[in-house]
């Protein structure tokens, strides 16, 4: 834990470095690290009645609480406010009554909780979860220092700038880029493996639990050492001195990792000059670079959702190494500012200290390693990795074979409109989006249509005694804007693993699209599940989760072989999506199937009738499906087009679901069997 504790108190000293993300598993107290920050903040001076925290020396020109005369201010404790991710977006930003605003032209306005964190902390727990509306509305905040509340011509806006912490567990799901960018550091926590570390914090949470009084007294004194360490790292910061040679070492480094834009190299200066002045010194070394670009740059260097945050610690050596100047301080001759205080000890100092991924000094990216089916000779192995073995695996089972490289996919969308969870892939009833109509009410009114709620109250006017310029409104009068946008979806893929697709290029190219349509799914928002079928039967490789990563991780270790039950993967899948239906019935479901079309089974039984069978369940249920043929060669039998039909979906071929195909740009699978699947389905047949 001591990277958080590092990156959480620099955050203290220099709120300028733009906040944390704490990435880890379940049960590693993120949480309850990041709450003690408030304890430590300083106090905060605010203007006396004002609900947007201005300072005293120099108030918000446009507060709503505005003006504000000279006058002295009152001090009060810094504030962490917590965003629930179920937030509305009127609760984040605010709320204005429209009511008032179009009858009396008065600007009512009920501050959110950007305005409550404004000179505080914002924080978000599960920061991965939550909806891309208002992660839209935090990227506008993080980027202007303010939030703008608009309602029809009416608008407020105030200052919001807030230090943003944020906790994920990345099993969940990742977080969008524009996000994951706005967070100045980043750390990985994982649970402690020596058993006395555990006994320790087992000790300490039933000592709280018993008298929780008596355990903050206990540390009371050394949590105010530190608060009295972080106002003097605070008062000593601007004069900490960043020298040229450690802004060369700072910028080579970013363009070393190929990092993109700027914010890196800015996060990099402000976190070096906070770490200086944490450790009492008013000069930046290369050990403060160094530390600073472990804790800033590993979430910085992702390319695509399947890559793991991290550095090369040998090759950040190199590159300090060789931008290193010459008016360096020698750690020698400087004195130690801060005589008995190890400032690599574990409250956090000095650089140099535990990679946030917790990796050792030594390590790097692994060295290129053969491919888990081959051998370094490039045959292929004949054992099949530890664990591999999945439902029905016998003999004539083969390792698992590594992905193509992934391409950009078509838009596979669902049909209808939807009113599911905010996403990008198909149409729905969404609180974003282009007007499309309007109704009453229903609860607190969020997005006004202007002119259906003028002509239901003009023909009202002369009755209720309309006498002046404003417009009589009463609350029946109101009308609700509805809106149309994008939905995720729940993506369902039903991956063929059995000896027909256990072909090396084959099974490789089939990987590389599924992890295709998984980078799409990641891109729009969607939930992914996996189910495979080999051998005798199926089983759920993953079940449904936000997480496209773990999606991906498993289905690199899918190995082949064996016999095709295409019927029992389809009656999984059914089983998988009758489930989902029961817990989130508003997210449409889309069926990928990746499969030949072939099918066997016991002797004696027609395996492609019972898939067809099972098909038409879900056929019936108006189960959105799409079959990516992956059958190759001279000779073809147009199985896939056959299951396609039966699913009432679309076949499409794995040249097909490229985007640049020269076949289409969109296809939207249907429901019932449309014109462009019906003509696909008779030339398969």
């Amino acid at each position: 834990m001591d990277d958080l504790r590092l990156a959480l108190l620099l955050n203290a000293v220099s709120p300028a470095v733009g906040g944390v993300l704490v990435r880890g598993e379940k049960g590693t107290a993120k949480s309850t690290a990041v709450r003690a920050l408030a304890a430590l903040m300083p106090d905060v001076d605010v203007v006396a009645g004002c609900r947007f925290s201005c300072a005293p020396g120099a108030p918000d020109p446009g507060c709503p609480d505005g003006p504000h005369e000279a006058a002295p201010g009152t001090a009060r404790p810094a504030r962490m406010v917590e965003l629930p991710v179920g937030a509305s977006e009127d609760r984040l930003v605010g709320a204005l009554d429209i009511e008032r605003a179009l009858a009396d032209g008065v600007k009512a306005f009920e501050p959110g909780l950007l305005a409550d964190a404004h000179r505080g902390v914002l924080y978000v727990d599960e920061v991965n979860l939550l909806h891309d509306h208002l992660v839209d509305l935090l990227l506008d905040a993080a980027a202007m220092g303010a939030s703008y509340v608009e309602r029809e011509g009416v608008s407020v806006r105030h200052a919001a700038r807030f230090l943003l912490v944020g906790t994920m567990n990345p099993e969940e799901g990742e977080l969008r880029p524009q996000l994951l960018d706005r967070f100045g550091l980043t750390v990985e926590v994982a649970a402690s493996r020596e058993p006395e570390q555990r006994v320790e914090v087992v000790r300490r949470r039933l000592a709280h639990d018993d008298d929780p009084a008596a355990f903050a007294a206990r540390w009371a004194d050394e949590e105010a050492a530190l608060r009295e360490r972080v106002a003097d790292a605070r008062t000593l910061l601007p004069r900490v001195e960043l020298g040229d040679a450690a802004l060369r070492q700072i910028a080579a480094t970013c363009a070393a990792f190929e990092v993109d834009g700027m914010r890196a190299d800015i996060v990099m200066a402000r976190t070096a000059t906070a770490l200086a002045a944490w450790a009492g010194r008013a000069d930046v070394r290369e050990e403060d670079v160094r530390q600073a670009a472990l804790l800033a740059l590993p979430h910085r260097r992702r390319r695509n959702p399947f890559d793991a945050p991290g550095l090369d610690e040998d090759r950040l050596d190199e590159t300090l190494e060789r931008f290193g100047g010459d008016d360096r301080p020698d750690p020698d001759t400087d004195p130690d500012p801060d005589p008995g205080t190890d400032p690599s000890g574990p409250d956090g100092g000095g650089g140099g200290g535990v990679p946030p991924q917790g990796q050792g000094p030594e390590s790097g990216p692994p060295a290129e390693q053969p491919g888990p089916s081959e051998s370094s000779t490039g045959q292929p192995e004949p054992s099949e990795p530890a664990g591999a073995p999945a439902a029905g695996a016998g003999a004539g089972d083969r390792s698992a074979e590594r992905a193509a490289e992934p391409f950009r996919t078509k838009v596979l969308s669902v049909p209808g409109l939807g009113e599911g969870a905010a996403g990008r892939r198909s149409r729905a009833r969404t609180e974003h989006g282009r007007t499309t109509g309007a109704r009453r009410p229903r609860g607190t009114l969020s997005k006004l249509h202007l002119a259906a709620t003028v002509q239901a109250a003009a023909p009202h006017q002369r009755a209720r005694g309309r006498s002046g310029p404003g417009l009589v409104v009463r609350r029946d009068d109101l009308r609700q804007a509805t809106r149309e946008g994008r939905e995720g979806n729940l993506v369902l893929f039903v991956v063929d693993a059995s000896g027909s697709m256990a072909a090396r290029r084959r099974m490789g190219s089939v990987k590389g699209a599924v992890l295709s349509l998984l980078l799409d799914a990641y891109q729009r928002r969607d939930k992914v599940g996996l189910v495979t079928f080999r051998g005798t039967g199926a089983e759920v490789a993953l079940p449904p989760t936000s997480s496209v990563d773990a999606a991906a991780a498993r289905l690199e270790e899918l190995p082949t072989g064996g016999r095709t039950p295409l019927a029992a993967g389809l009656l999984k899948a059914h089983d998988v999506l009758r489930v989902e239906r029961l817990r989130d019935p508003s997210r449409r479901p889309l069926l990928v199937v990746v499969t030949d079309g072939r099918a066997t089974g016991a002797r004696g039984g027609d395996a492609l009738a019972l898939a067809g069978r099972a098909a038409r369940l879900h056929a019936a249920e108006g189960t959105a499906a799409v079959v990516v043929d992956c059958e190759a060669g001279p000779v073809r039998l147009g199985l896939a087009g056959n299951l396609a039909r039966d699913l009432g979906g679309t076949a499409v071929t794995l040249d097909e679901l490229r985007a640049d195909s020269i076949v289409g740009l969109v296809r939207d699978v249907r429901a019932a069997t449309g014109t462009d699947s019906t003509v696909r389905n008779r030339r398969a047949a």
